[in-house]
């Protein structure tokens, strides 16, 4: 899932800074300045091929090895190449939705909800929000589940090489959740952290290093035994129940579809490249760059995972234990997952904290504990502004998702379910409506057929992966007891 969003950083800036000073643009661009009074821009392919490729190379490349080893050779590689066609495609349409209007000189959207309101408006915003949102918090919750299994498996391992294999090594999840909480808590109270420059470069370097790893393990391992495991068809009956088959190879498709989710960052990547040529032009060439580029890396991640360990591929690829030794080349990559993870949680819950915050200042403009700053002197740095209200409804949303992180901490099943419900709706359907209300494509045309249809098939899809997911959580609830989690 996509993670780390330098662009949307800088955009978030750009807007604070040059809101005020320039409230009238100067017409036409200039110089120094674009068509909307801003700083002008200057992305180009590259970096917008960049920002999208450390956006969408994130934890969801773990689950890959046990998504192909569910779905097998055949169907495995095909579904990886599906859903990567269908979010390029997508994202081009996506791309044409930045500008209202004409393509050109047309009004600027500069997020994903912008585009919604200036090409749906209405009902379809709000929902559009609600589920955006709920990806959010579904979000931290997947990562505070993914950083407690990676800092459990840098312990574990640890314990393997000392016990020399023998100590079973049982450790509870628990403890590392709730320090990860902790550390949450504190980084949630810095206002606009994901606006940190280097964050996103950071996030970017490690989620190549665990990836990488993850990869290099995968390959060596398939060396070393000499030949690739797995079948045609996937994960054997009998291993599995044939109904369990079923469930898992729509989980699967969840797993994948959180893989490549990263339509909600798009329009913000977008507001980043300098024009002519048009940005929606700049945006394609970028979008079918970094597409291909992730492709080749999760069908590589993915099928040398599978080859390595046949039906047993594990559902987090390098805390699945598949790999003992090199015992340290495992801790560095699950070290670089929770680095990662840690600010990759704010990037995801700074937007949601913005929003509540937003909202309560306009319900209760006149409310001092909603809106009082208190300044606290810090020795050599500006002054920390504290806000009461966001210190105490930052520290609870945490709180909460790790709460529930300790009653279902499944980390396959809720990356099925967050890919599942993001894809539909925020890859698929929103792009679609608002190109086709940006275009005017007739009602029954060829054109809009076809668009309806790639939809239904996606909606169908999403609804499969949702199902399977569920299901999963169920048959994981039978042998869990809250709170208890031991590996």
């Amino acid at each position: 899932m996509g993670e780390n969003t330098a662009s949307k950083t800088q955009n978030q800036a750009h807007h604070q800074v040059f809101d005020v000073s320039l409230s009238v643009p100067p017409q036409g661009g200039s110089k120094w300045f674009d068509d909307d009074g801003r700083l002008k821009r200057n992305g180009t392919v590259w970096t917008a091929s960049a920002h999208i490729i450390t956006a969408v190379i994130g934890s969801g490349v773990l689950s890959l090895a046990w998504a192909t080893a569910q779905l097998g050779w055949i169907a495995g590689p095909t579904v990886l190449f599906l859903f990567s066609f269908v979010t390029y495609y997508t994202s081009t349409l996506l791309a044409a939705c930045y500008r209202s209007g004409d393509p050109v000189i047309g009004k600027r959207n500069y997020t994903y909800m912008e585009a919604v309101r200036s090409n749906l408006g209405g009902v379809k915003v709000k929902i559009c929000g609600i589920i955006q949102y709920l990806n959010l918090f579904g979000v931290a919750i997947g990562y505070t589940i993914a950083a407690s299994i990676s800092m459990m498996a840098i312990k574990r391992s640890n314990c393997f090489h000392e016990g020399e294999g023998k100590n079973p090594c049982k450790v509870s999840s628990n403890p590392y959740m709730i320090v990860f909480g902790v550390v949450e808590i504190i980084f949630s109270q810095i206002p606009d952290f994901d606006q940190i420059s280097w964050l996103s470069i950071v996030a970017a370097v490690m989620s190549f290093t665990y990836s990488s790893i993850g990869l290099g393990l995968g390959i060596g391992k398939v060396v070393e035994t000499g030949k690739f495991r797995g079948s045609l068809t996937g994960i054997s009956i009998g291993t599995v129940t044939q109904a369990q088959k079923i469930w898992r190879s729509f989980q699967a498709l969840g797993a994948i579809a959180f893989a490549y989710s990263y339509s909600l960052i798009l329009i913000e990547i977008q507001d980043t490249i300098k024009a002519p040529p048009t940005e929606a032009k700049t945006m394609q060439k970028a979008t079918l760059l970094s597409v291909v580029v992730t492709t080749i890396f999760y069908m590589f991640c993915g099928c040398f995972g599978y080859a390595a360990f046949g039906d047993m591929a594990p559902g987090n690829l390098l805390t699945g234990f598949g790999f003992y030794n090199p015992y340290w080349l495992l801790d560095i990559a699950n070290a670089a997952i929770v680095i990662h993870l840690v600010g990759a949680y704010q990037v995801y819950c700074q937007p949601l904290f913005a929003f509540i915050e937003k909202t309560a200042t306009d319900w209760f403009p006149n409310s001092q504990f909603i809106t009082k700053e208190i300044e606290i002197p810090i020795p050599g740095f500006k002054p920390f502004k504290l806000n009461l209200f966001r210190l105490i409804w930052r520290t609870i949303f945490v709180i909460i998702t790790t709460i529930i992180s300790m009653l279902l901490p499944f980390f396959n099943d809720i990356v099925g379910i967050l890919g599942a419900f993001g894809f539909w709706p925020l890859t698929v359907y929103f792009p679609v409506e608002m190109y086709i209300v940006q275009k005017q494509i007739p009602k029954w045309s060829t054109r809009w057929l076809c668009l309806q249809i790639l939809s239904a098939a996606c909606l169908i899809i999403s609804i499969a992966a949702a199902v399977g997911s569920f299901a999963g959580v169920v048959t994981d609830l039978k042998v869990y007891r809250p709170f208890k989690t031991s590996y």
